[in-house]
């Protein structure tokens, strides 16, 4: 009896080392600018070649500003970082999609929409949110630099096998919640270390409830709860997500992978290392109130008291408050905001946008509010705009920009000034993590338009359908 996880971690084996970590074969590799350069430097320091590069994918998402991107960048240290990828891809003979190219966008948004993301693969990516392409029952992670030029050399990387979770959500979900909600709920219940060492898999009704584009989200967050990845078993929903996708298999190679595709899922029996269980109807629409993504409370919850927190954790807590000007205690609903931030690799989908227009319409942005409404990639913009969200946005008094990483880690011009508070769909919200000084709030798509159009943290006025 084998775990999901199992199966195809084993189906990857190359080699074990006694002892010591597995080899494992990679069957997509994923590139962006910021982790990239040392490995192709070191590539060309030894004379290699990349091993397979039909089978590494590039594109351009963390550095890359979001308005006038038909203009060379103005920051020098981003414009030759993303020169420096395109430069990269052309000597070595990888696929690009640099500025311009209608299939640009951030890596892990690009992967899934293109058909490059398949049931069954091992994935990697330097990018510590890989464990998003998880959510189509791959094994994917994050990797550093070196192990970056190990793959580019070899198609092979060296792990040691990490233990197994299951994580089980009983029943359904309320209306109004959504998959950010259950990743911060499950993230604030286990902390940013519950996880370390597992491998996640999630399961139970509410998970098979989800969408494709959910899932992800899901997926995305479990890096911040300290696991090595997450995944969902494949199913129908998997299935009809890819179909058609351009670099899904077709024909007789599609009913081949299907075949083997609904192999895919733990056998009954299978024993896991460690399995928590939750009910999913007492998940709530949720928002952080400190600086890192487990400090979660319901909308309409308060602050954990100090004398509440771990004699371990006081001094971070009383740190991670005075940083964001919240007290113990304390309640954020009615909290004024100033920013809010729709997009990033975990909620900048086409199903984020529509749930954000969806909102909105019919209503209009707090004067006061900063909005930087920014699609994953190109295709989700063009989306945006064959459904007509754009004009419902605009009516509204927001401004849809151009794709990229965006105010998820203010690599580019989009930071958020200090002092100043954002509700953010993205996934972290570390001290200067938005900007030098920035506050950061994580929530939903949903939670983001309310508080965009109140002007402060509150509970969406209407009940909205998952």
């Amino acid at each position: 009896m084998k775990t999901l996880f199992d199966k195809i971690w084993d189906a990857h084996v190359v080699a074990t080392v006694k002892d010591g970590p597995t080899q494992l074969y990679i069957d997509r590799h994923l590139c962006h600018e910021v982790t990239s350069p040392q490995a192709f430097a070191g590539l060309r320091k030894r004379g290699l070649q990349v091993f397979r590069p039909q089978q590494t994918t590039l594109t351009a998402d963390h550095n890359i500003p979001t308005m006038g991107q038909d203009r060379p960048i103005r920051d020098e240290i981003s414009r030759f970082q993303v020169d420096t990828l395109a430069r990269n891809a052309r000597d070595f003979g990888l696929t690009y999609y640099g500025l311009g190219n209608p299939k640009n966008g951030i890596v892990h948004v690009v992967g899934p929409e293109n058909g490059y993301t398949q049931p069954g693969m091992t994935i990697v990516c330097g990018d510590s949110h890989t464990s998003t392409h998880g959510a189509f029952g791959a094994i994917a992670f994050g990797i550093g630099t070196s192990e970056v030029e190990m793959v580019l050399a070899s198609q092979c990387i060296l792990q040691t096998r990490p233990k197994t979770m299951r994580i089980h959500f009983e029943g359904k979900l309320n209306d109004g919640v959504f998959a950010k909600d259950v990743a911060l709920y499950t993230i604030s219940q286990l902390t940013t270390g519950g996880a370390t060492g597992y491998f996640v898999e999630y399961t139970g009704e509410a998970i098979r409830a989800l969408s494709m584009e959910a899932r992800m989200t899901l997926c995305n967050l479990s890096i911040e709860m300290g696991a090595r990845g997450g995944l969902i078993a494949p199913d129908e929903t998997t299935f009809a997500y890819l179909k058609g996708r351009e670099f899904a298999p077709k024909g007789d190679r599609w009913e081949k992978a299907l075949a083997y595709w609904k192999t895919l899922k733990t056998d009954e029996g299978a024993t896991f290392d460690k399995e928590i269980i939750f009910d999913a109807s007492s998940i709530k629409p949720m928002i952080t109130y400190g600086t890192n993504p487990g400090m979660g409370i319901p909308i309409d919850g308060s602050i954990p008291e100090l004398e509440d927190v771990d004699d371990a954790g006081k001094i971070s807590f009383e740190k991670s408050l005075n940083y964001m000007g919240f007290k113990p205690g304390e309640k954020l609903e009615g909290k004024p905001i100033d920013y809010i931030f729709l997009g990033s690799c975990t909620n900048g989908r086409i199903e984020d946008f529509r749930l954000f227009a969806e909102y909105v319409k019919g209503k209009k942005k707090a004067d006061h509010v900063t909005a930087w409404l920014v699609p994953g990639s190109w295709q989700v913009r063009k989306q945006i705009e064959e459904e007509g969200l754009d004009k419902i946005l605009q009516e509204a008094g927001f401004e849809l920009r151009q794709p990229g990483c965006s105010a998820c880690l203010a690599m580019n011009d989009d930071k958020i000034p200090a002092g100043k508070y954002a509700v953010s769909t993205s996934n972290r919200n570390f001290q200067g993590r938005q900007g030098p000084g920035a506050r950061t709030i994580l929530a939903g798509p949903l939670v983001a338009a309310a508080a965009a159009v109140a002007g402060k943290i509150s509970q969406p006025e209407i009940q909205l359908a998952n």
